[in-house]
């Protein structure tokens, strides 16, 4: 193959990864909020 498109792909690979890493922080952080509410939730059901 080309080296261009050796380059192409490289940089598309790291595009997707740069991507799916911040899907996963979001659903972190979204389970982290989650977790706080329900804590916060359950103490004032006492």
């Amino acid at each position: 193959m080309s080296q261009k498109s050796n380059i192409r792909r490289a940089k598309y690979a790291a595009e997707q990864e740069k991507k799916a890493k911040k899907v996963i922080k979001g659903i972190i952080w979204t389970l982290v909020v989650l977790t706080a509410a329900f804590i916060v939730w359950s103490l004032t059901q006492v």
